[in-house]
């Protein structure tokens, strides 16, 4: 992933909900596309890996 850049999943339709992920290096951002200027979420990488995994995973379902 280029850092610094938000991108948008290329799995995100085109209902309009979508979140943005940019790669600092010492810290992933995460925020609604919809709302970028409403705040964001910030991980750890490792927190970031793992987390990206389990959902690949099928993990966190209802």
């Amino acid at each position: 992933m280029e850092r610094n850049v938000w991108r948008t999943s290329s799995r995100s339709g085109s209902n309009g909900q979508c979140v943005e992920v940019r790669d600092r290096g010492v810290e992933v951002d995460v925020r609604d596309s919809k709302a970028p200027d409403a705040g964001m979420l910030r991980f750890v990488p490792a927190a970031w890996t793992a987390f990206t995994a389990t959902l690949k995973a099928g993990g966190l379902r209802p």
